[in-house]
């Protein structure tokens, strides 16, 4: 048991460590890790995954706080889809339990081309976008939405989804990080209790991991801060870079579960 919880620890605190800084939680990264090294069942492995980023996302918002990096309108646009979105996730996957494999499949369709563009756009050049050029708002509550509600059926959170999104909409990856974190830790705080309610209610085994997803989570609290303090410190390319290859690598990693 010291063991898992040490090794759930560390995996939390690298985890946030790479991922923060371009506003992904890693949560997804943690799910096969769960299944293949820490021996989590599914379906317990969602809610492990969304406790995970309750737990580790006040720490790379802190630091984007104390940065002022927060942008208002996007953030509450992206939460006006995601709450509603992760609530009838949770409903879905406790009560009818949908094909996995799709929906890893069709996530892996957005998400392989976003991440590649993506690092051709890293290496080939760099725009810079203000902050005042945000999407239409619907539009940006309609992509919360669905974010939400996979995040509430996987716990993947969402910023691996939004984030990219965001960023070849044209907005900078200063911007899209904490409004994508923000939202992630929203939803995942939001699916974390609708999974508690619903255990209530059907004899499926839908708690968390408490032991991992509180060690990975309390990893993921201190790597997140440090991702987020690392962030102005990396160039825009860069960072166009890492949220493409984070991209990428989920959307092969969703194939091999898939296959």
């Amino acid at each position: 048991m010291v063991d898992t919880a040490l090794l759930a620890l560390a995996v939390g605190f690298v985890l946030a460590l790479l991922t923060a800084p371009v506003g992904v939680s890693g949560a997804v990264f943690l799910l096969p890790i769960q299944v293949s090294l820490l021996d989590v069942p599914s379906p317990a492995v969602t809610p492990t995954n969304l406790l995970y980023n309750v737990v580790s996302g006040p720490g790379s918002l802190y630091r984007y706080g104390l940065s002022r990096q927060l942008v208002r309108p996007l953030t509450g646009a992206l939460l006006a889809g995601t709450v509603p979105g992760v609530t009838i996730g949770a409903v879905v996957r406790v009560y009818t339990v949908p094909g996995e494999s799709a929906f890893r499949l069709v996530a892996a369709g957005l998400l392989l081309p976003l991440g590649l563009w993506l690092c051709v756009r890293g290496i080939g050049w760099e725009r810079r976008t203000s902050q005042e050029e945000i999407p239409a708002l619907p539009r940006l509550a309609a992509l919360g939405l669905v974010v939400g509600f996979a995040g509430g059926i996987y716990g993947i959170g969402g910023g691996s989804l939004i984030g990219p999104a965001l960023v070849v909409w044209g907005l900078p990856i200063a911007v899209v990080a904490p409004a994508a974190l923000t939202s992630t830790l929203v939803t995942s705080t939001l699916g974390l209790a609708a999974y508690l309610l619903l255990g209530l209610s059907t004899t499926t085994a839908v708690e968390p991991d408490w032991t991992i997803g509180v060690c990975a989570g309390l990893g993921g609290l201190f790597g997140g801060y440090v991702g987020a303090w690392q962030q102005p410190l990396l160039p825009q390319r860069a960072l166009t870079l890492l949220l493409g290859a984070l991209a990428a690598a989920i959307g092969l990693a969703y194939v091999a579960q898939s296959v």
